[in-house]
């Protein structure tokens, strides 16, 4: 049996990249999954894939900002497997310029994605996480459950023309704080990663960059080839991570090893702060 076997565990932003990594983590344990992607092709790929392995899965299609997503997110999860174990807030994007070319869109679109989209999320399962808890404490049950917010080293270190997302992932560390100190009471581990250089789809070579479209945008994607190379120069490990290994430490605060760990930031970025 893997440590999270019957775990119930949604994840955002899982039907490729990071996210699909941290599912297909979360499952070689024994969770059972809630997949969300923008559009629904990559993110019934995953469940498809990982029902294929054995895994339980199903699909919750949608951009995490709509007004009605969160409640359709967690009553996908309470409909389908009747609760909730662990929830990975990790769907986001980056929408970069220097300040005085930002506009309040970008600023506003970023902001939304990483923060308020988690925010709706937290505050929808919260009448189900009380419940669930309520229910375990009179079967005599100890169950802990997990938050995860995933944020950057951007919010640590700052990082030029990212002003919308340093702020906004920096805010995921101050909202990982509050929420440990009022949801511990419910036997609720809240914690966050904070992800440095992670190869994805988002920061591939300029020179083989694309975009992505988000509510009808393209958004140019990718990271200049010479910050790449600076980048491996200067990390101790001499390179960028990948999607599994981002998902590792996704996972070390999803295990039973954590229960007594919270309100936590741990950067996987192979770096020394």
């Amino acid at each position: 049996m893997g440590k999270l076997e019957g775990k119930v565990a949604l994840v955002t932003g899982s039907g490729r990249g990071i996210g699909q990594a941290i599912a297909r983590k979360l499952a070689s344990e024994g969770a059972r999954l809630v997949i969300n992607d923008l559009d629904a092709e990559p993110a019934m790929e995953t469940v498809e894939m990982l029902r294929k392995q054995g895994t339980e899965a199903v699909a919750c299609v949608g951009n995490v900002t709509a007004a009605d997503f969160a409640d359709r997110f967690i009553g996908t999860a309470m409909n389908t497997y009747k609760g909730i174990d662990i929830i990975v807030n990790n769907a986001g994007f980056t929408w970069d310029d220097v300040v005085q070319r930002m506009t309040d869109e970008q600023w506003y679109a970023v902001i939304d994605c990483h923060m308020t989209a988690p925010f709706r999320i937290l505050r929808a399962a919260y009448p189900h996480i009380k419940a669930l808890h309520a229910a375990d404490k009179e079967a005599g049950r100890e169950n802990h459950r997990k938050i995860v917010n995933i944020s950057s080293t951007s919010a640590l270190n700052g990082n030029a023309g990212q002003m919308n997302y340093s702020s906004a992932k920096a805010g995921v560390i101050g909202m990982t704080r509050a929420l440990a100190r009022e949801w511990g009471r419910f036997n609720v581990n809240v914690n966050c990663v904070a992800f440095g250089l992670i190869h994805t789809r988002m920061t591939v070579s300029t020179a083989e960059a694309a975009t992505v479209k988000i509510d009808g945008k393209d958004i140019r994607v990718g990271l200049n080839a010479e910050t790449l190379k600076m980048h491996a120069q200067r990390n101790p490990l001499g390179r960028g991570g990948t999607p599994d290994e981002a998902a590792g430490g996704v996972y070390l605060f999803c295990s039973p090893e954590s229960n007594y760990i919270t309100g936590q930031t741990i950067a996987v970025a192979g770096n020394v702060q």
